[in-house]
């Protein structure tokens, strides 16, 4: 894990000294709303529909535990105590006050955490697999290229200001993208050339929202040492060439569509000519990064059987099953705990929540953890032969719920309940769908399925990838909500259809009920939602959903 040097230190707490001061002078008056927005936006701070929204960086999704604890104590004394994970794996606080935001920040730099860029037009948290360095399969390690990004692009003065937001991610495996790379203005894939040399795939223009595309390669090797360059020459086109006259067309998906892809990478290249010797990374820098993230000192272990321990806790088993997955370690198991319980918010912990995942993770790991893309948290070197015992205490506190992967462990915004921006609430339809499919046969009977529900076009939910998404929409006053099938995150990925009219929001769990009963009837053997989707397009969903 990345620690703070010195003058990192120093940076983030004279950040934090700058702030206060600006927050100071607003409230007393002395600096107008508009000339304060641009300040809290990129120390993370939005003002939502009850009170300001305060967002944490969590680079790539890595935390330690004396952070967490620090973000209980937190939650604690400044908000209502409790945290939520985003689906860019950062953690946010939704009821700070203003005034006690400066104090918070200066909590927060005592370990090594702040909430700079994690709001405005600038470059935001790099994100990438939650089981980076642990999972079998990798090409390289993406943290740290992910590192070396986030040092990159942290108060980057000539990106600061750019035509809108930019968000990046980072994908080292050929079977699996847990973190929806396609969709990201730049995606950037490790791979390996045919001289078996690591390097990066280039992909860019992608992005959700209001207009949704999938990214485009505009390169297809780079090798390792030019990737600032490269990356540096990416902005530099959009920040020249990128619409700033209409926030609704700044993006730079909006530019790379306009040029076309080739265009854009012919302007890219001729950049790059100018970058690339000076911004190159020396190899003592990279090998710096990768000795930050070198393995643990993992215990010499053997693969347990569970085959009693199943017979006699099938909740075991079914835990087991779904919510772990293969250690590259012998005798390792990485664990996802679900965030998503009926009655709760998907993605929130509780201030006791948190303290208890601190303690789990210092128990039975190396005292780190992941937030993860889809709203949960991830121990990632647990020993097997500690499982049950966890699952035990996690089963306990109703955080063992095994469902990760399937229909109710929903992505969903914070919606209408908290954010001005919504046009209709999410939070209610996911708990309504929840209730709707709350058998675990029944859920395991329907296989993998992605459901996401964004309360407004800005998708935070991600509703245009899931396999099911929902979109809140506004309908002469009242809440309505689109339905769109087909969406997919993976490497093969895939906007979603919309399926026709909204519906009410009563109707939303029996709406969902007959495209999933449509599925059923019409799937093969061992075909997920989304394969039957793409085998017999939309038309049958949208005759039963509409019948």
């Amino acid at each position: 894990m990345y620690l703070y040097t010195d003058f990192d230190q120093q940076l983030i707490n004279q950040r934090v000294a700058q702030f206060r001061d600006q927050t100071e002078r607003y409230l007393a008056g002395k600096l107008t709303e508009d000339e304060y927005r641009p300040l809290r936006l990129q120390n993370g701070l939005y003002v939502q529909r009850y009170a300001p929204m305060l967002r944490i960086a969590v680079p790539y999704g890595l935390m330690n535990t004396k952070q967490l604890r620090k973000i209980a104590e937190i939650a604690t004394e400044y908000d209502r105590g409790y945290a939520h994970v985003s689906t860019r794996q950062n953690i946010q606080l939704n009821w700070p006050a203003l005034e006690n935001v400066p104090d918070i920040l200066a909590e927060l730099a005592t370990v090594q955490m702040h909430a700079v860029q994690t709001s405005g037009n600038c470059i935001r948290n790099t994100t990438t697999d939650q089981f980076a360095g642990v999972v079998a399969g990798e090409i390289a390690d993406p943290r740290p290229t992910c590192e070396l990004i986030r040092q990159w692009s942290t108060f980057h003065p000539e990106f600061a200001f750019l035509p809108r937001k930019f968000k990046i991610a980072v994908s080292a495996l050929e079977e699996k993208d847990r973190a929806a790379t396609a969709f990201h203005d730049i995606g950037v894939y490790i791979v390996r050339n045919d001289a078996g040399e690591i390097g990066y795939k280039i992909m860019a223009g992608g992005g959700l929202g209001r207009t949704p595309i999938i990214g485009s390669v505009i390169r297809e090797f780079l090798p390792r040492e030019d990737l600032i360059a490269y990356l540096e020459a990416t902005l530099r086109v959009y920040n020249l060439h990128g619409r700033r006259d209409n926030k609704y067309k700044a993006r730079i998906k909006i530019l790379v569509k306009a040029l076309t892809p080739e265009v854009f990478a012919q302007k890219v290249e001729a950049e790059f000519e100018h970058t690339r010797e000076a911004l190159k990374i020396q190899p003592e820098i990279l090998k710096k990064l990768d000795e930050e993230f070198t393995p643990f000192d993992y215990q010499d272990l053997e693969d347990q059987d569970f085959t009693t321990l199943f017979a006699e806790h099938p909740k075991f088993k079914q835990w087991f099953n779904v919510n772990t997955n293969a250690h590259k370690v012998k005798g390792y198991r990485i664990v996802t705990i679900s965030l998503k319980r009926a009655g709760v918010a998907p993605g929130d912990m509780t201030t006791e929540e948190m303290n208890l995942i601190a303690d789990l993770a210092d128990k039975y790991t190396f005292g780190e953890f992941r937030t993860t893309h889809e709203q949960n948290i991830s121990l990632v070197d647990v020993p097997q032969k500690d499982l049950f015992e966890l699952w035990q205490t996690l089963e306990h506190h109703n955080m063992a719920r095994a469902h990760i992967g399937f229909i109710t462990d929903i992505i969903c915004c914070p919606g209408g309940d908290f954010c001005s921006l919504a046009n209709a609430k999410s939070i209610p339809i996911s708990e309504a769908i929840s209730r709707r499919f709350d058998d675990l046969d029944t859920i395991y009977n329907l296989g993998e399925l992605d459901l996401n529900i964004s309360g407004c076009m800005n998708a935070c939910g991600h509703h245009h990838v899931g396999n099911i998404g929902i979109l809140g929409v506004d309908k002469k006053g009242a809440e309505f909500y689109q339905i769109t099938l087909g969406g997919h995150a993976d490497h093969d990925a895939s906007l979603g259809d919309i399926l026709g009219p909204s519906f009410a929001a009563d109707a939303v769990p029996d709406v969902i009920e007959e495209i999933l009963n449509t599925y059923l009837d019409l799937r093969t053997e061992g075909e997920r939602f989304i394969d039957t989707y793409r085998r017999v397009g939309i038309q049958p969903f949208k005759e039963r959903a509409y019948a």
